[in-house]
């Protein structure tokens, strides 16, 4: 809300963050994502690195403001879910989509894809795809993504991980998950449906439950619905002192409906996605990456977290990204007028 006094001054009224008290972190929060927009943005206009004089953005590795920016979600996006060489069929996308999830990383993607003649459920032999990852195993490549911690599923009998996963994608899609997924009203309801299967559990779901909403299966609004990670638990104990008794997800719905008074608050010119502004999941992951940030900028603020670095160090990827979203969103168009 703006007030004029004498038609010469205009002084704006922010809301208060009451019940929540927030520590300095939360103005970071603000700060990051803007920086990181930033970057991303000069990538796209090909300017040449750094694209931040921000030292800790360039020396470290942070994901993209906006979850589907990021290499990998485009990857998903436009190779997997979306390639017009690929069938449409609800069923085959969400097994690529499940086929890609579990691992998380480009490179087995692909590995696969050159062992095996089609990627599909149809033609799905379990043998096949666990040979091609023991082989790849045994000469030590890896492959998992260390995005996430994926743990095991023991349920079938397995002695490798990989095994098991291969598997648990069978017994996913033989449980009619497709069609009770496009029977959901509700973003909830689907979480519910995914967060069911052996292995995965509730942050893990939620991540595949986002990537499955890529598609065409099921279309919610990605403010609809929100789960905490660890890494976001541990940003948001950072950026408050006190929460006021309001829980994690009550608190990333707070940053969802703050965000634009936020920018202005601190005279941050906060690019948006081509007019999409951010999510929930990407209000969720900001918490996650400034909890790492945070580290290094405000290291006497401890939180809930006992890690007193960042790990991963920015490495220079020179393979430029043509960027694509869910055609559902309306962004390409946009994109394509640059």
């Amino acid at each position: 809300m703006s007030i004029t006094l004498n038609q010469e001054k205009t002084f704006t009224i922010y809301k208060p963050l009451t019940p929540a008290v927030a520590t300095e972190v939360y103005d970071s929060y603000w700060k990051f994502a803007a920086l990181r927009q930033d970057v991303f943005f000069r990538k796209i206009e090909n300017n040449k690195f750094p694209w931040t004089d921000d030292p800790i953005l360039s020396k470290h590795r942070f994901t993209n403001a906006y979850r589907a920016s990021d290499r990998v979600s485009q990857y998903l996006i436009k190779e997997v879910i979306y390639n017009p060489d690929l069938s449409s069929s609800p069923k085959e996308v969400l097994f690529r989509i499940l086929l890609f999830k579990l691992f998380n990383k480009i490179e087995t993607w692909e590995l696969l894809k050159s062992n095996i003649n089609e990627l599909t459920y149809e033609d799905f032999n379990f043998k096949k795809y666990d040979d091609v990852l023991n082989k790849a195993m045994s000469q030590n490549k890896t492959i998992y993504s260390a995005a996430y911690i994926m743990p095991s599923v023991r349920v079938f009998g397995h002695a490798r991980k990989h095994s098991n996963h291969l598997k648990l994608i069978d017994y996913i899609i033989k449980n009619d998950t497709v069609q009770q997924l496009m029977d959901t009203n509700k973003m909830q309801q689907a979480f519910d449906i995914i967060k069911e299967f052996p292995g995965l559990g509730n942050f893990l779901a939620y991540q595949i439950l986002i990537d499955i909403n890529y598609s065409n299966i099921i279309d919610f609004s990605e403010s609809e619905f929100v789960v905490p990670g660890p890494g976001a638990l541990g940003g948001i104990s950072k950026c408050f002192q006190n929460t006021g008794g309001l829980s994690n997800v009550e608190l990333i719905k707070l940053m969802l409906d703050r965000q634009e008074m936020e920018f202005e608050r601190l005279g941050l010119s906060f690019k948006t996605l081509w007019g999409r502004s951010l999510q929930l999941i990407d209000c969720q992951n900001l918490f996650c990456e400034v909890d790492k940030y945070a580290r290094v900028m405000y290291p006497h603020i401890k939180g809930s977290s006992d890690r007193s670095r960042i790990k991963q160090v920015y490495k220079y990827n020179p393979k430029p990204i043509s960027y694509w979203f869910p055609p559902k969103w309306g962004l390409n168009e946009k994109i394509n007028q640059l």
